[in-house]
């Protein structure tokens, strides 16, 4: 057959095969908006004339940026796709049960699925062995209503991971490694797809980071295959029987193949003001900084937290640094809260905020005044992401976070394991 991960799935609920280059119009799995997409998503259904949806138990509208809301308008949004949910029979997660890329991850996202969300870190479902991507308002709409999307098959960038990870280096510089080399459109409207024995190893948490920032590569999906990996994670969230084996063929052919050795990689940043400008944590120079943002769809899960707690356990964070921790999940919280990870990390100065986005998109809970510098674990850093359009943003991975946040300057996580 000779067919990539992408092809595959989409072949299969295309009813024919389709390869790259091809248009093709899939049956779509999952269809879900967020608060800020989800109203254009829904007047454009209306618009339409449509008066049902295609599948209301498929389709989430969930409250995770403006959660709970900050402003009326927003309240008024939510009370608007309540309104429409409520008529149609659409599901909503509600303030506080978490952002929607982790949610779906938990509950919804199996191999093999089409999954399209009103928004572009949709991909995170990727790491699960799904074609998960972000789409606008409008063509979420058409899934929405109509069960299914058009789409071009994306051809396929591979990219092979070797090697051990060295200490201190995590799914998070893989990612902003591989976006610093062949920049952010590097890989536009291509899937990237990840192998190697570095990659068969990595833990569901780290694969779901790598996926969610495929598209700041410019991608459109980014994909794992499904393993025992997937398997433990699936049983994990009590989803057994949504496994399934589902990987390339090893005669698939691929635009181009990126080798990465895993043995050569450092703590990474990327800096103001796009996710492409990376440095390592040996040129990083001295970057002080005012806010340590730990959390967010990009590494809001149990094990980034951990990862930060087991760097700040018995220490305090810098006097002059605010540390703001957002779980992905109400999951992920009650997990840090039952097995003391969110005591460490309130005991040694941070601030726990309820699951969702918050300052990630600017919205509230972190904003960042003129002239301000984060230190971030999401995923974007583009000028006036997170508040002013005069403050910075630089990324880098939970142990990065942690380092910097006892530092009160961008510091190297390798001294404290």
């Amino acid at each position: 057959m000779r067919m990539t991960l992408a092809e595959k799935i989409l072949s299969e609920h295309a009813g024919k095969e389709v390869r790259a280059g091809e248009i093709a119009v899939v049956k779509v799995d999952l269809a879900y908006a967020q608060d800020g997409t989800g109203p254009l998503a829904v007047r454009k259904i209306q618009e339409m004339g449509f008066m049902e949806v295609f599948n209301p138990t498929k389709t989430i509208f969930f409250f995770d940026h403006a959660s709970p809301s900050p402003k009326f308008e927003l309240s008024n949004d939510h009370t608007f796709m309540r309104d429409f949910a409520g008529r149609t029979g659409c599901r909503i997660s509600d303030v506080g049960y978490g952002i929607s890329h982790q949610v779906v991850a938990e509950k919804e996202v199996k191999p093999g699925d089409v999954v399209i969300g009103a928004d572009s870190h949709t991909c995170t479902g990727g790491a699960l062995g799904a074609f998960a991507t972000g789409a606008g308002s409008t063509d979420v709409a058409v899934a929405i209503a109509l069960g299914k999307i058009w789409l071009r098959v994306p051809e396929t960038i591979r990219v092979v991971v070797r090697g051990e990870l060295p200490a201190g280096v995590y799914g998070k510089d893989i990612i902003l490694h591989l976006i610093g080399k062949i920049g952010a459109a590097g890989a536009t409207y291509k899937a990237l797809e990840f192998a190697g024995d570095t990659i068969e190893h990595l833990e569901m948490a780290g694969r779901m980071t790598i996926a969610n920032m495929a598209v700041e590569a410019g991608a459109k999906v980014g994909i794992f295959s499904s393993d025992e990996i997937t398997r433990d994670w699936l049983n994990r969230m009590g989803r057994p029987g949504d496994f399934r084996e589902l990987t390339s063929d090893p005669d698939a052919l691929f635009e181009k193949v990126i080798e990465i050795d895993a043995r050569t990689l450092k703590p990474t940043i990327a800096c103001p003001h796009q996710v492409d400008n990376t440095r390592t944590i040996d040129e990083i120079g001295e970057v002080k900084v005012d806010q340590v943002y730990l959390g967010t769809s990009c590494n809001g899960r149990l094990e980034d937290l951990r990862i930060a707690a087991n760097i700040l356990k018995g220490k305090k964070i810098h006097p002059k640094i605010r540390m703001i921790v957002t779980p992905g999940s109400r999951l992920v919280y009650l997990e840090a809260l039952k097995d003391g990870t969110m005591e460490i990390l309130i005991e040694a100065g941070a601030l726990a905020m309820p699951p969702g986005c918050g300052a990630c998109v600017g919205l509230h809970e972190g904003v960042l005044g003129d002239g301000e510098v984060c230190l971030a674990t999401q995923p974007r850093n583009f000028q006036g992401r997170m508040g002013s359009p005069n403050s910075f943003i630089y990324l880098g991975s939970p142990a990065v976070a942690a380092a910097t946040a006892i530092e009160g300057k961008i510091a190297d996580p390798r001294k404290y394991l």
